[in-house]
């Protein structure tokens, strides 16, 4: 398939003046949903792939290939550019290198590498970032290994939380220098770290959560923030629903009296019935 278009699409989000907030997805339908409504991008994080996929918590659990497969199948059903969080690129940065061969293949429009030390060492009970050395390696790594320049490359960091500001500007000083496309950052919660992170870089930025404080478009547009995740609530909400559903059922609720249950014009659309039907009609029928 032809990728380019949606990765222009992305490009223009993170060179552009704005900030939006992108649509957490996680299969086919959601990112069908999502561009239903008018987002203009989505993110398709670690946690909840390994929750869809395997049922499993963030634990780098999941691998590239189950991770890639499902990218594949969502960017197959839609045409909503999607950033992902490719964890640590699954080793050090020779598995960076496959990791952006293997999802810049199924395509995404952006994806992250992180410089947190995953998986958890042994013994060790402290969730702490890489060294920036072999975080710039891992950074330089992912850039060689792209062959399209349009897909985005985006180093992230979440050492805000473990090291501190300081650390962090540094990361970002070091990872800018290596041709990344843009800053994911993960753990940031006051406008003064916004701040100062914003004179530090002229990159575009983009985070991984809001706090209230934080959480204003105006102000992160003006700070270079292009793209601001409000977590992963369409998911968590179909855990819900389904179990309830499921509930009610054994509880000996009829079907026909269930409540929240979408309407068939909408299972319709976000099944694509009519091109279906249209190609049955087409091929099939004589």
């Amino acid at each position: 398939m032809n990728w380019n278009e949606r990765r222009a699409r992305m490009r223009a989000i993170l060179e552009g003046e704005g900030c939006i907030y992108p649509a957490s997805v996680h299969d086919p339908i959601s990112a069908r949903l999502a561009q239903s409504v008018g987002f203009e991008a989505g993110m398709y994080a670690g946690s909840i792939a390994s929750l869809a996929v395997l049922g499993a918590p963030d634990l780098i659990l999941l691998t590239l290939t189950e991770f890639a497969d499902q990218a594949l199948r969502i960017n197959r059903a839609s045409d909503l550019p999607v950033v992902a969080d490719a964890d640590h690129g699954y080793g050090n940065a020779l598995n960076v290198m496959r990791t952006v061969q293997e999802l810049e293949a199924v395509g995404l429009a952006a994806l992250t590498i992180e410089d947190t030390l995953l998986p958890r060492p042994f013994g060790d009970a402290t969730v702490r970032p890489m060294s920036i050395d072999e975080g710039v390696g891992k950074m330089k790594a992912a850039v060689a290994a792209r062959t399209d320049p349009s897909m985005a490359i985006l180093a992230r960091t979440g050492a805000i939380a473990m090291t501190g500001l300081e650390d962090t500007l540094a990361r970002i000083r070091a990872y800018e220098k290596t041709g990344v496309d843009g800053i994911f950052l993960a753990g940031v919660r006051t406008r003064a770290e916004i701040e100062a992170i914003h004179a530090t870089t002229k990159l575009p930025i983009l985070f991984g959560a809001l706090v209230p404080e934080i959480d204003d478009t105006d102000f992160l547009a003006a700070h270079g923030v292009r793209f601001a995740l409000q977590g992963h609530a369409p998911f968590m909400a179909a855990i819900e629903a389904v179990r309830a559903t499921m509930q009610a059922l054994r509880d000996g609720v009829k079907p026909a009296d269930l409540k929240g249950l979408p309407s068939d014009a909408l299972v319709k659309e976000v099944s694509r019935e009519a091109h279906w039907r249209a190609a049955t009609n087409a091929y099939l029928m004589p």
